[in-house]
């Protein structure tokens, strides 16, 4: 097991996302961001917008938790109810195992489709998150990640140290006419999560299976209680070399973690943002296995809410932030760009902002409706609207130079 320093920690807390995203918020407030100014007096308008979706699409204020979870299902078929029930002879445990194996892959390969891409089955034709959902659970199903034909629904570290990127485009359906942003950075992304489950036996088991990570998991509840951080950190502690090589301390791949100089100044991990969208996303969607097996997960909202381009699209296109030059949204800019870090940190920072008018605004306390439930109910669903309304594609304000691993 790797074993981190004080600043690898550090930049791996929540607590610290928080801190420096809101210190860029407030550089924004003040006028002193290069790229961006903040109007704070837009921000009842964009909660409420927020709140009139989530009533649109939960009238009974239901709302599930952002999670993958809520992609495999299309009108014309139930993936979840149907894997459910192919695995219900296993026992609790081996379910659990089972569906982290097939819910990791999922999220793993779900940065932005493009606008171009999409997949077809049964008849359906889905796209972005969704569509990728769709896509990763059929490959799931038909065995691509598990090198054991007597046990297709499983990921190993052998399946996916060969798989291959035309493999890959074939199960996306991916064409000269139909493409997908990053498939060669999703291969080797799920390439280097083989590597990874084989040289983690502490969380992956002798037998390199990635759905072992729920029994490590799982075994941290006490008296069938987990924090959500818990989970976080098992996902940044045992997945952190999958990620492409970007910042690195001591050896360590910090993966979504960027500079920006207006943070030069700290004495602490100097000039660096985390963010660990990914690792989030699939935290959030870690939860629901286990809450299905009665452990319940505790502090929801330690987490915090996702910097990716349909929660930032919606401060942009609603007028809470705005590029100071508008021409910056025309150029294609890459994930370390000072652009994107500072977009990416007003998001998380006004998110919180954002959860807390939107629970007011509902009568809801922080544990009836955290964190997960906004971003669900809720800010994505509300930044994927306004998108369609504000460019015919849908697409995000920015034009974003993706490698298939951050947004």
């Amino acid at each position: 097991m790797i074993k981190i320093n004080k600043d690898i920690e550090y930049l791996r807390s929540t607590n610290t996302i928080r801190e420096r995203c809101q210190k860029i918020l407030q550089m924004g407030v003040d006028g002193k961001l290069d790229n961006f100014s903040v109007d704070l007096s837009r921000l009842g308008d964009v909660a409420k917008y927020v709140v009139d979706v989530t009533k649109e699409n939960y009238p009974d204020l239901d709302v599930p938790y952002h999670s993958r979870w809520q992609h495999f299902n299309t009108p014309g078929k139930n993936r979840l109810k149907l894997f459910k029930e192919q695995i219900a002879h296993l026992n609790p445990e081996d379910q659990g195992r089972a569906l982290y194996d097939l819910v990791i892959v999922s999220v793993l390969l779900d940065a932005g489709a493009g606008m171009q891409w999409q997949y077809e089955t049964n008849g359906e034709t889905t796209t972005k998150s969704e569509g990728l959902a769709v896509a990763s659970f059929e490959m799931f199903a038909a065995g691509l990640f598990s090198s054991d034909s007597s046990n297709p629904l499983q990921v190993d570290a052998k399946a996916l140290i060969a798989l291959t990127s035309s493999e890959l485009a074939a199960g996306f359906q991916v064409t000269d006419t139909n493409l997908l942003v990053g498939l060669e950075g999703r291969t080797s992304l799920l390439n280097q999560l083989g590597a990874v489950l084989e040289k983690n036996p502490a969380f992956f088991g002798q037998s390199h299976r990635l759905g072992n990570l729920y029994s490590y998991i799982a075994n941290k509840a006490l008296a069938g209680k987990l924090k959500a951080t818990v989970i976080l950190d098992a996902v940044l502690n045992s997945l952190s070399d999958i990620w492409p090589s970007r910042i690195k301390i001591d050896g360590v791949s910090m993966g979504d973690v960027w500079h920006h100089s207006a943070l030069d100044d700290l004495q602490t991990a100097q000039g660096l943002v985390p963010f660990h969208k990914l690792s989030q996303w699939l935290s959030y969607s870690l939860i629901e296995p286990l809450e299905w097996n009665e452990i319940t997960v505790l502090d929801l909202d330690e987490l915090t809410g996702l910097p990716e381009y349909r929660n930032g699209g919606l401060l942009l296109d609603l007028g809470l932030i705005a590029l100071k030059s508008p021409d910056a949204g025309n150029l294609k800019h890459k994930p370390d760009s000072e652009l994107i870090v500072e977009w990416r940190a007003l998001t998380v920072a006004l998110l919180d902002k954002i959860g807390d008018q939107v629970r007011q605004e509902l009568g809801k306390s922080s544990q009836e409706f955290p964190l997960a439930k906004v971003l669900q109910g809720g800010t994505w669903a509300a930044g994927r609207k306004i998108a369609k309304q504000k460019r015919q594609d849908g697409g995000p304000p920015i034009n974003l130079d993706s490698d298939g691993t951050v947004f």
